[in-house]
């Protein structure tokens, strides 16, 4: 056993867990490197056996093999999203086209690929089990999807084409976190500061003040004052409630520019190259489009079976968002404000409109969400619904002062480890993200699932409590939903555990958690007051219900143009450079976009799609999982309780608990009693039925 820390079992209590405080950021590279060496070498003995292959001494074995690469690759994986210094930046530049080549030499192995195809090619009489039916399926396709089977040529140009993509994606990823951190928008008076409130004040000062002491200990002088920094927690509530229509704009332009901004970050010429590539690829391993080939292997299977449920949502949501320009305009004039209603001023008069309609002001529903208070709800959630309980604990390494971590029992049986990493800082890239570090499994013994969930919420002042919007509390609920996921993984093999399921089925379980955060029990326990400590008044919580759908068109239409954006780009022809700007300005013209409302994520920022290959084409399956979602929201519903028992075991059962050992279909049909009913997704967004 090697004693190296990054490539060692984790080992300790509750479980084991990785020994952050013997991991220094000078021994990843290293460490990656003696891995994949040592893995190699285990796949050079399962593809040089003279015997003739078996499920046990080729599949089985295929799952034992990489253990040390896998751990060493994980903690790498943090550091980069987590704690990219300039120094872990040259690292991921130099690693990212290695291990891109290094993943190619696996699936290239043609010895190895000759015993995955004799015994996937004897399935029909080999008796095994289901799920080892379903892993030699998974690995068999898995491995034919990325060119095992290409000629020598054809490898040789895939591995070129990977190699560069992977540069290309860290180099996008490094561009978008360069103009995060560097463009902030600086707030010096009070007049600044006008309509802001309380909470942001603190939160905007507490940023400057780190900034500051930064700077501070790099030898500059700065000011203290006010910080608007380059983050969603920063920008989207500024721009809802500063009255200072020039610094909104300012904000606005700030965020929307993320990657698009001339000099050495700009994205454009890398989404270009990015494409370009793609396409090749997709070429050469027999498919139309990048997007053909992605989403052959999802649940939707075409590109037009995904644009096909885009556009039947499109219409309504784009009608519905014209309908809330309109109201914001008829505020506007009323107010004499002289301007036409800008993507600046969306956020800003909607609130005004949301006041006015439902007396609901979001910033009074924001004094009663406290991020411990809603982590604790997300605890007791899933302690009603699944049984865990979580466990704070403090013998447990971190990697960074500001991480939590808890161990997760179900009836004193231990579950596994949560780790929480809720604050934005320097080096850690923009959004929210659950990770796993550790996959369940009970095949080499049972081995318990370690996650983590990371956001970019803005620290106040020392001592008080952090607020958060509505929006930001579903989010939350969201990525602790993919954390659940991975936490009550039931199944014999890590390939078909947790979160590794196709990836318009892997949001359903995060959508659907996003339900229990509304409901009475969650909001009456925990939504307390951060002064007063008293739960939100029912009337309250009557007024948030009776404004459910309210900016619905909004909020569909910038995902949407974003993934029609994605899907649209990637089953265009590359025979020439695709200028992804023009691109999106022609996309948004065709599609009829109000101009009032620009992407969630526009190209240069849109790391979902630019960093890797992740959510590139799959953009999409967010809506998508969003009709499973909806769907599985209405048997409960139909149970009269999100926390009707029954309901909730079923859903453990059929998909929580199951990983990919079964197709998502099937796992859907189990708990649902049927196929989905795609209507359920606009009648969960208020959305006519039957639009054309």
């Amino acid at each position: 056993m090697t004693a190296d820390p990054l490539q060692a079992p984790w080992t300790g209590p509750h479980g084991g867990y990785p020994p952050f405080d013997r991991i220094k950021a000078a021994d990843v590279e290293p460490a990656l490197r003696r891995a994949m060496d040592a893995y190699r070498a285990e796949l050079a003995a399962i593809a040089s056996r003279k015997d003739a292959a078996t499920f046990d001494n080729t599949f089985g074995a295929l799952e034992d093999a990489g253990r040390a690469f896998s751990r060493a690759s994980i903690v790498f994986g943090i550091f980069t999203s987590t704690m990219s210094d300039a120094s872990m930046q040259e690292v991921e530049q130099r690693l990212s086209p290695i291990l891109a080549s290094f993943d190619d030499e696996i699936t290239q192995n043609e010895a190895l690929f000759a015993r995955l195809k004799a015994v996937h090619d004897g399935l029909a009489t080999a008796h095994l089990e289901p799920d080892q039916q379903r892993l030699v399926e998974v690995y068999y396709r898995s491995f034919s999807r990325r060119g095992a089977a290409l000629g020598k040529s054809q490898k040789a140009r895939l591995r070129e084409i990977n190699q560069r993509l992977a540069s290309l994606y860290t180099k996008f990823s490094q561009n978008e976190l360069a103009d995060e951190e560097h463009y902030t928008l600086a707030l010096s008076t009070e007049g600044d500061l006008a309509g802001l409130p309380e909470s942001q004040r603190a939160a905007a000062h507490a940023a400057a003040a780190a900034r500051a002491k930064e700077e501070g200990e790099k030898g500059v002088k700065a000011k203290v004052g006010w910080l608007i920094t380059n983050t969603r927690s920063s920008i989207e509530p500024f721009l809802t409630y500063s009255t200072r229509r020039d610094l909104r704009e300012k904000a606005w332009r700030m965020w929307v520019s993320r990657g698009d901004n001339a000099g050495a970050h700009d994205n454009k010429p890398v989404i270009t190259e990015i494409l370009s590539l793609r396409a090749e690829r997709a070429r050469l391993l027999g498919h139309a489009s990048h997007a053909a080939w992605i989403i052959d292997d999802n649940m939707a299977r075409t590109p037009e079976a995904a644009r096909a449920l885009m556009m039947k949502v499109w219409k309504a949501a784009s009608a519905r968002a014209r309908e809330e320009v309109a109201d914001m305009q008829r505020v506007a004039d009323a107010e004499k404000a002289g301007h036409k209603i800008e993507p600046w001023d969306y956020r800003f008069y909607a609130e005004k409109v949301r006041k006015a309609r439902y007396d609901l002001d979001e910033n009074e529903v924001k004094a009663y969400f406290q991020l411990d208070k809603l982590r604790e709800a997300m605890f007791w959630a899933a302690g009603q619904l699944y049984g865990l309980v979580f466990t704070r604990l403090t013998d447990v390494p971190v990697y960074q002062p500001d991480v939590t971590v808890y161990e997760v029992t179900r009836e004193g049986q231990h579950v596994g480890l949560w780790y929480f990493d809720p604050y934005a800082r320097a080096g850690k890239r923009s959004g929210a993200w659950m990770n796993e570090y550790r996959t369940q499994e009970r095949f080499k013994g049972v081995i318990a699932p370690i996650v983590s969930n990371n956001s970019n919420f803005v620290k106040g002042k020392p001592g008080e409590p952090v607020l958060i919007s509505w929006d930001d509390a579903r989010t939350l609920f969201h990525e602790f939903g993919h954390a659940l996921h991975g936490l009550l993984s039931s199944v014999r093999y890590p390939a078909l555990a947790g979160t590794s399921v196709k990836r318009d089925f892997v949001e359903f379980p995060s959508q659907l958690n996003e339900h229990w955060l509304r409901t009475p029990e969650i909001l009456g326990r925990f939504a307390l007051h951060y002064r007063t400590g008293k739960p939100i008044p029912a009337e309250l919580v009557a007024k948030i219900d009776r404004a459910r759908h309210f900016n619905e068109g909004f909020r569909t239409v910038e995902y949407l143009a974003a993934a029609i954006y994605d899907l649209e780009i990637h089953t265009t022809p590359a025979d020439r450079p695709i200028d992804p700007a023009e691109f999106e300005r022609r996309v948004l013209k065709q599609i009829d976009c109000p101009h009032e409302i620009v992407m969630r994520h526009r190209p240069t920022q849109f790391g979902h799609i630019f960093s890797g290959d992740g959510y590139s084409a799959g953009y999409y399956a967010y809506l998508w999982a969003d009709t499973l979602t909806a769907d599985a929201a209405e048997a409960f519903s139909a149970a009269r309780s999100f926390y009707d028992r029954p309901t909730a075991k079923r859903l453990h059962d059929a998909i929580m608990s199951v990983g990919n050992s079964i197709p998502p279909e099937r796992a859907f049909k189990q708990f649902r009693g049927r196929d989905v009913d795609t209507d359920a997704l606009m009648r969960d967004r208020g959305f006519p039925i039957g639009a054309k």
